[in-house]
């Protein structure tokens, strides 16, 4: 790799770009609109500091998150700012009929040219009671990589009929992975959005090896993005804390089945032995510090991936500290 002077000494190729990802965190104490207006907020300030692409989520009935609709805020994001790139991460194509994305996203791109992303992912409902309400059995076939390529068959003018508005140019996909979606994003020639416990495996390298020939024998150019929660503040103590809202909740989920809304940090706050393992993997899953520590936790991840981009995913209850992390992470990765 080429080094870039401007990261604190770390070797990171000149041309990874920095991006963010927004998924519309509830916070105790507002209403939910909050959260919606936070996200677009949010991306007008990320456009002002450089950031190259604004992606929002998709989440269904979970209390802790706002974002049930992809393309209505992809819509609200983009008539509010004027050059990032909008996108999804990611567009659950298991919830969704390919022609009614392609169309949904077609439109996009005929509003706002040439700045439409599609991420697509294959997570079904967070709950039984969810998925029974998007009407998805819990053990019906996994059909993502025929789903996904119906819709590019739409997006791409290939298929059985015309997604209108008629595309003028392609809409990039991705694929979101944890793993599992690798092999698929290889075969298929995209771009790969990579996340989760995967990231700090041994063998990320050879996962990411595998892809990136896939890929080339799909006659197609690989594309990695990394995509992690990344919190910079004065020391490693004060962003540690700044993690500890999204871990709470978190642990949360997965010891009484509700993904909450983020609360201000309480230091009474009274853990189970599982709920305080589940905090401390969140919060040792975050690249968090100050600009030294972050920059060579970064370097490391893009030396071990090869990334060509990084997706912040990051979220914290204090909405001050949330948009000073964001414009030192961009003062510290953006050329």
């Amino acid at each position: 790799m080429a080094a870039r002077p401007g990261v604190l000494g770390q070797t990171m190729d000149p041309q990874v770009r920095l991006s963010l990802l927004d998924r519309s965190r509830t916070r105790a104490g507002e209403p939910d609109a909050a959260a919606l207006r936070h996200t677009v907020e949010r991306a007008e300030r990320a456009e002002r500091l450089g950031y190259h692409r604004f992606w929002v989520a998709e989440h269904h009935a979970v209390p802790g998150i706002a974002s049930g609709s992809p393309p209505v805020l992809m819509a609200a994001v983009a008539a509010r700012t004027d050059r990032i790139r909008v996108g999804s991460g990611g567009v659950m194509l298991p919830n969704h009929q390919p022609l009614v994305v392609a169309e949904q996203f077609a439109m996009l791109d005929a509003l706002f040219p040439g700045r439409i992303d599609l991420g697509v992912g294959r997570s079904l409902g967070f709950t039984a009671p969810v998925r029974a309400a998007l009407r998805r059995a819990t053990d019906a076939p996994d059909t993502f990589a025929a789903d996904l390529d119906e819709l590019r068959s739409y997006l791409e003018g290939r298929g059985p009929v015309t997604a209108r508005p008629r595309l003028e140019r392609p809409v990039p996909v991705f694929v979101l992975a944890t793993g599992r979606g690798l092999a698929v994003a290889g075969d298929a020639g995209l771009p790969v959005v990579l996340g989760g416990p995967v990231l700090d495996s041994a063998d990320v390298g050879t996962a990411l090896d595998d892809y990136r020939a896939r890929v080339r024998t799909a006659g197609r150019r690989p594309y990695v993005v990394v995509s992690l929660d990344v919190l910079i503040a004065d020391s490693v103590s004060a962003a540690r804390e700044l993690a500890l809202p999204e871990a709470w909740a978190l642990a949360a989920a997965r010891t009484t089945g509700q993904f909450p809304a983020l609360e201000p940090v309480d230091p009474d706050r009274v853990l189970s032995d599982r709920q305080r393992a589940v905090v401390e993997d969140a919060v040792g899953r975050t690249v968090h510090g100050d600009e030294t520590t972050v920059a060579a936790e970064l370097g490391e991840l893009f030396h071990r991936t090869d990334a060509d981009e990084l997706l912040a995913s990051t979220s914290t209850f204090d909405l001050d500290a949330l948009r000073e992390s964001d414009a030192r992470l961009a003062r510290l990765l953006t050329p």
